[in-house]
């Protein structure tokens, strides 16, 4: 059986009937038509068309984006889609992984993708490695000074204001008030220089 899966974006002003028109004229007895963003995984009439697929069974699209605009995600989606022993085609690339010029054309989008994870690999780890040797720390900034710290232990040691209290006026978890708490009692103090 041949299914058809038509997309477009929430975003976008479109409409999915050129698509639908394009996968009934190549022969699909039943549509999932979604409007979606391509990037996300989270698209229920993809997910109920792949829960639907047989052995035998060919998902088509009109174009290769509108299974998924991420390469990563589009490989994935065709791993389970040969998993299953069922086949893909897009109708404007004219890719078909019923035959082996289809299989040979996903195999190359894979080395390709693979070769993009690396690409983006090796540029994270040469970005931290700068970062690193400018002073810089990866990651988010702390919410809280050095100072505004200073100043909760101070006011929940002294007793004069309480760990929930000062998690409200921070806007921060009481345990990571009583995590500066701990902390000073166990760092010591800067000895006074004479």
């Amino acid at each position: 059986m041949l299914l058809g899966y038509a997309r477009v974006s929430k975003s976008e002003d479109q409409e999915t009937a050129l698509q639908i028109r394009a996968l009934k004229k190549a022969g699909c007895k039943k549509v999932f038509e979604e409007a979606a963003p391509g990037g996300r995984w989270d698209r229920p009439e993809l997910h109920r068309l792949l829960d639907q697929m047989r052995a035998g069974d060919t998902l088509v699209v009109w174009k290769l984006d509108r299974l998924s605009r991420s390469l990563k995600d589009l490989l994935v989606i065709l791993e389970r889609i040969d998993a299953m022993g069922a086949k893909f085609r897009s109708l404007t690339e004219s890719i078909d992984t019923s035959g082996p010029a289809g299989r040979m054309m996903m195999q190359m989008l894979g080395s390709f993708a693979e070769f993009e994870r690396e690409m983006i690999r090796e540029r994270t780890r040469a970005g931290l490695r700068e970062a690193r040797e400018k002073g810089r720390l990866p990651g988010r900034k702390p919410r809280i000074t050095e100072e505004q710290k200073k100043e909760i232990v101070e006011a929940v040691a002294s007793g004069r204001k309480s760990a929930a209290e000062m998690a409200r006026l921070f806007k921060i978890h009481r345990a990571t008030i009583s995590r500066f708490v701990s902390q000073a009692r166990t760092t010591p103090s800067p000895k006074a220089v004479p």
